[in-house]
């Protein structure tokens, strides 16, 4: 069984936090109406996306995931725009982000729970030290919690961080 790929979208495919008038090399612009922008008078949201990283993505030796907030509109808004098919989706209980956590991420307990013992990687730009230790006393698997700069994205050196990982655990879930 391969380990799962938990993607977030804002921050590791989307570069939110880059400059507004600078859009990072090979991202292009697209405007969207998820929920929450349904509103005509309302300016679309502008999402940058790289259409490099969907195929970068299927490369990798993971069974790709969508922890995002963006939750299954991943697949309507993120997904086609990448070339990536329909993909499960971690999809959090309501009342999730009021949830008291201790400065752990408002995910990382759902995260947990979700992959359920099996082996993941997760990139975010919200992970921290707390999240890590977190996982590791609650989650009897091998897992990473990589952060992506919001600002930069996913650049080359994550997804080497990331095959690299998936390479050493490979004896672990064999």
């Amino acid at each position: 069984m391969r380990p799962l790929l938990l993607i977030d979208v804002d921050g590791p495919l989307n570069p939110y936090a880059a400059p507004p008038s600078r859009r990072p090399d090979g991202y292009r612009t697209h405007r969207m109406r998820p929920a929450g922008w349904e509103n005509p008078w309302e300016k679309p949201l502008r999402v940058w996306l790289n259409p490099a990283h969907g195929p970068a993505l299927q490369a990798l030796p993971f069974d790709l995931v969508w922890c995002t907030t963006w939750q299954a509109e991943a697949n309507e808004w993120i997904g086609p725009h990448l070339g990536l098919p329909h993909l499960p989706v971690i999809t959090w209980p309501d009342g999730a982000r009021d949830e008291p956590q201790g400065g752990v991420f408002w995910k990382t307990k759902h995260v947990v729970d979700w992959a359920a013992g099996r082996p993941f990687a997760w990139i975010d730009d919200d992970v921290t030290d707390r999240d890590r230790a977190y996982v590791a006393a609650h989650h009897d698997g091998p897992a990473l919690l990589h952060h992506v700069s919001p600002r930069l994205g996913l650049l080359d050196p994550d997804f080497r961080a990331l095959a690299d990982w998936a390479a050493d655990i490979e004896g672990q879930v064999a």
